[in-house]
Parts: C-alpha cells; structure tokens; sequence
C-alpha cells in the first residue's frame, strides 16, 4: 500500500475527470427516482460495456446493474462489491446551472449521480489495469431515497449469484472539506424507521363542536405527548429522534373534519431503543383514544436498519484512505449522523464498511443535501475513484 502506487492511481484516475464530469452532469441533467432509473441503468450499462467488463448483468431489483470484473488471473479467488447508489429525488431543482434537471420535479440533490460516476471511473480504470487478484463487482444500485433498493438486491439474491467475502459503500458529505474521507467502526449512520397516525373522530359543523369528537384537538395533543418519548423516556446517553412531520386534516372554514393524519419519523443506533420508541408511540395513542372516544390506529415500518461498519473493514478502508490523500485528510472517529442509508442492508448480510467522502465547504459543495440548491462537486470524482481503485486492489491483494 505504498505512496508510489497511490500517486499512480491519483495520476491515472485525473486523466478520466473530463469524462467523469461528462457522465456525472448527464446523469444529473436527467434524474430519475426510486425504481424507475431505467434511463440512468442504460447509460450504466452502456458505458460498462465500452470499459470491456467481464460481464454486465441488468434487471437487479428492477433497474439496478452489476459488472464483473476479473483481475490478472482471471475468474476465481476472492471477491469484493463497490457500491454506487442511482436514484434522484422527487424535489424541484433550484440551482439554475446549465446541466440542471430537465425533469421537473426531479433532483439528484444527493449526490448519487456523483456517486455513480466515480464508481464507472473505477470500473473504467480497473477493467484496463486489473491490477488485482479475484474479482470486482461494481453494484450500482436503485432506489436508495426512501424505498429500500439494497434490501430489495440483497432478497433477490444479490450475494448468491455473486459471491463476495465483503462489500463497501460511499457517500459525499457536504460540510467535510473536499477530498477528506471519513471512516470508523460501529454504527456511521442511524436507523429509519417511519410512522402513520390515523385519528377517527366525529365530524360536525364548526360552530357547534360539542356534537363531534375533534381528531384537530387530538392530533395537537397527541404531537405534544410524542415530544416527551424521547426526553422523558429514553436514556440520555442514548441518541435518539422522534419528529412529527406531517399533519393532514379538514378541507373546509367550517367543518370540524371526521379524520386527521399524524406521520413522522424515528432514529436510533440500537434496536432496544426501536423498540421502546415503538411501544411508548403506541401506548399514547391508545390512551389518548381512549380518554376522547376516538380511534386511533398506528402504522409503524422499520424501513432501514443502522448503518453499521465491521472492524476489520473499517481499518483497512482507513488505510486505503490515508495512503490515498494523507492521514491528516482522514477522520478516523467522525460522530455518526442521524440520517439513514440503505447500504445498512447489504451490511447486515455481508462484512463491509461504508465511508464518507467530503463535497467541500461554503460556497464550494458546502450546500446541505435534499436541498434545491445542492450539486455534487466535481471537484472530487477523482479521488472518489482512486479510493475505490486502490479499495480493490489492496483488498485484493491481501485475500
């Protein structure tokens, strides 16, 4: 894992940047959300092919693609799985520049075009170079926002019909300078669970509300009581969020509506912390029906587990890191964030790690993501590349 080798990626990956920005600006020009990329797997496919990868397989999880990649001594041997994510979100575009969204409502406001581009950077680099033992497969996967595309891979047999020992993830972070990676073991990212309150009261004129039973007045109370779950209920040392982000009801000046919806959502690193938040959400809404002769029914999903990294990978992919842009670039002890990535999938089923890449600060990808004017830094889809590059053949050469 010497400097020489990392100065020969960084150079060799730097002469694919024109080209790199070209895909990653096509794909942000044309987003498409969870499940319905068919036009950015195409493009996927298409350039796959021309790099001369062993093989491209389509139709993962309705739209997601895998390439294989053979090192120097042809099939067999270890295996490990780079993966990109796809998917845009349902968002109106603000950024005004010229390879802005011509979908409307449609916003790569996360970045995974960008994604997607370092990963075909690497696949072009490491299809020509093969330097490495085994085999690469580069998992390019849909519907990360929301829907769960990698859980949807993993149970269409993603790590059967390509069997690897371990699997790496990547994400840009605005915020984080540009280049700077950041990496450590144990949970990266939280959990993502979601909820659904449906109140059933008595609809009546508004002028006369002794008549009905008011879901308005119990959707207000019942917001308030959710606000205690996690500050009068869950251990202070735990990390937790319960926010209420929806509330639904009445269409009319004066009409106390039959219904009101609450909606909202829960993050936790630790399944006994779910677990509480779940059952206290239900406990309330049952009291609170009953002490107003409504009826409430909950829906609760689990969508996304934490994201949480295996020892020894995360100490390698630091490694990897620091040989690749100097260990003062890289954070070894970030503080997880309460967001969620799909990714906590493909870690449940395999080792792997997921690690953090910095979009820049200020006015260079310093804007947050999910937000309308946010746009990946260009900047950095070469060392986005070379770190998936070196990944693969130091993880290579060590199996």
């Amino acid at each position: 894992m010497g400097a020489n080798d990392a100065v020969r990626i960084i150079e060799d990956i730097g002469q694919y940047l024109p080209q790199m920005t070209e895909w990653r600006r096509h794909i942000h020009a044309n987003p498409e959300t969870a499940f319905e990329e068919v036009g950015t797997a195409a493009y996927v496919v298409q350039r796959l092919r021309s790099f001369g990868v062993d093989e491209v397989h389509e139709g993962i999880a309705r739209t997601g693609v895998v390439g294989v990649i053979h090192g120097r001594n042809g099939p067999g041997g270890a295996a490990i799985g780079l993966r990109a994510d796809m998917d845009a979100l349902d968002m109106q575009e603000g950024t005004g520049l010229p390879w802005a969204s011509r979908n409307a409502g449609k916003h790569h406001a996360c970045g995974h075009d960008g994604h997607t581009a370092m990963l075909l950077g690497a696949a072009r680099h490491l299809a020509r170079t093969r330097a490495f033992d085994g085999t690469v497969y580069v998992i390019f996967q849909p519907a990360e926002e929301n829907e769960g595309g990698a859980r949807v891979m993993v149970e269409e047999g993603l790590f059967e019909r390509f069997p690897m020992q371990a699997v790496f993830g990547m994400h840009n972070i605005p915020g984080i300078p540009a280049g700077h990676i950041a990496v450590k073991a144990g949970p990266m990212m939280a959990s993502y669970d979601m909820f659904e309150i449906t109140i059933t009261g008595r609809g009546s004129h508004g002028a006369m509300p002794h008549k009905g039973i008011d879901p308005i007045v119990i959707g207000a109370e019942l917001t308030q009581k959710l606000q205690t779950v996690v500050s009068r209920n869950v251990d202070p040392i735990d990390p937790a969020v319960l926010s209420v982000t929806k509330f639904h009801s009445g269409s009319a000046w004066n009409v106390i509506p039959n219904e009101a919806v609450l909606g909202g959502t829960v993050r936790a690193f630790d399944t006994r912390v779910q677990d509480l938040i779940e059952s206290r959400i239900r406990e309330l809404c049952a009291g609170t029906a009953a002490s107003h002769g409504a009826e409430i029914h909950v829906r609760y999903e689990r969508r996304y587990p934490p994201t949480v990294n295996h020892a020894e990978q995360a100490a390698l992919c630091a490694r990897v890191a620091e040989a690749l842009v100097g260990s003062d670039r890289v954070n070894r002890d970030p503080r997880p964030a309460m967001g969620s990535e799909d990714f906590a999938w493909m870690l449940l089923s395999k080792p792997g790690c997921y690690v953090w890449i910095g979009n820049g600060t200020g006015s260079e990808g310093g804007c947050m993501v999910h937000n309308p004017g946010y746009d990946f830094n260009d900047g950095i889809l070469s060392t986005g590349a070379a770190y998936w590059v070196k990944l693969a053949e130091t993880a290579l050469a060590q199996a």
